[in-house]
C-alpha cells in the first residue's frame, strides 16, 4: 500500500476545497464580470460601462486633435502664417467630426448597417433634437421584411427604407412604374408597402384608434428629377432629402400622441438586433 503523507492530505483537501467553491460561488470567482445573453442566446457580451465609453470617445477626439494639430503645424511652417495654419487646423477637425458622424450607427456593429442607413440615421439625428421618436432595424412579425427606419413625429408616423442605387443608372416613372435603368423597381415598393401597412395596423388595433403609416424609400446614388414622388402608395424620396419629407406630414400629433406611437411601435415591431 502506498504511504499517505501529511503533504498529499493538505494538497488533496485543497483541490476538493476549491472545487466547492467553484460550484458554490466564490466571491473571488468570475461572478465579478458583469456579461449578459444576446437576444439570440448567443455570446455574453460585456456591459459597456460609463468610463469606456468616456475613454473611447476621449482617445477618439485625442487623434482627431492630434492630426489636426499637425496638418495645421505643417501649414504654417510652408506658408509661414499661423492663421492659415490654425484654418486647416480647424478645416480638418470639422471634416473628421463630420466624417465619424456619418460612419456612427445605433445598430451594433455586427448587424453591419448599409452605408444607405447610417446616412439616413445621421439625418435622422437632427429630428430626435426636434422631439422626434426614432427606432431603427424593427421587424415585421411573421415574416422577414425589416423597416430599417419607424419615425414619429408632429407630422405623422413614418416607415423608411434607405436604398444605395448605381448612380449611373438613371431613375425614372413610367406609367406609375419605378425603373432604374431598365431594372423595375415596382417588387421593392409593393414590399416597402406592405412592411408600412402591417405597422399601422399593428399599432392601430394596440392603440384602439386609427394610425396612419406613411411608406417610403430613401434612394441614395443616382440623381432622383423629384425631391420625393408617390408611387404605388411609396414615397420616392432622394436620400438627401429625409429631414424635408419629414416636415411635409399633414398630421399634427401631440406630444402625448409621439409617446404613445412611438412605445406601440416599440411593443408589436420586433427589433431586429
Amino acid at each position: 500500500m502506498d504511504r499517505i503523507t501529511l503533504s498529499s492530505v493538505d494538497s488533496a483537501t485543497s483541490v476538493n476545497g476549491a472545487a466547492q467553491q467553484s460550484r458554490s460561488g466564490s466571491p473571488f470567482s468570475s461572478s465579478h464580470t458583469t456579461s449578459s445573453r444576446g437576444p439570440r442566446g448567443g455570446a455574453p457580451s460585456v456591459r459597456t460601462t460609463y468610463g469606456a465609453l468616456t475613454s473611447a470617445s476621449g482617445r477618439r477626439w485625442l487623434l482627431r486633435g492630434g492630426l489636426a494639430a499637425v496638418v495645421g503645424t505643417v501649414g504654417g511652417f510652408f506658408t509661414e502664417d499661423w492663421r492659415i495654419g490654425a484654418t486647416l487646423a480647424g478645416a480638418v477637425l470639422v471634416a473628421l467630426t463630420v466624417h465619424s458622424s456619418r460612419r456612427y450607427s445605433e445598430v451594433p456593429r455586427w448587424r453591419r448597417p448599409s452605408a444607405a442607413q447610417r446616412r439616413t440615421e445621421a439625418q435622422l439625428r437632427v429630428m430626435k433634437r426636434l422631439g422626434y421618436q426614432v427606432l431603427h432595424a424593427r421587424g415585421i412579425p411573421g415574416g422577414n421584411g425589416q423597416i430599417d427606419h419607424f419615425v414619429v413625429g408632429r407630422r405623422g408616423a413614418f416607415a423608411i427604407d434607405s436604398e444605395s442605387w448605381d448612380k449611373r443608372l438613371p431613375v425614372r416613372n413610367k406609367l406609375e412604374k419605378l425603373y432604374h435603368g431598365k431594372f423595375s423597381k415596382n417588387e421593392r415598393l409593393d414590399e416597402a408597402l406592405d412592411e408600412a401597412r402591417t405597422a399601422e395596423r399593428l399599432i392601430s388595433e394596440r392603440v384602439g384608434r386609427e394610425i396612419t403609416v406613411h411608406a417610403s424609400l430613401a434612394v441614395y446614388g443616382p440623381t432622383l428629377p423629384w425631391d420625393s414622388h408617390n408611387l404605388r402608395g411609396v414615397d420616392v424620396i432622394a436620400g438627401t432629402k429625409v429631414r424635408k419629407w419629414l416636415r411635409s406630414g399633414n398630421a399634427r400629433l401631440s406630444d402625448g400622441e409621439i409617446e404613445e406611437i412611438a412605445e406601440t411601435a416599440r411593443a408589436v415591431l420586433p427589433a431586429r438586433y
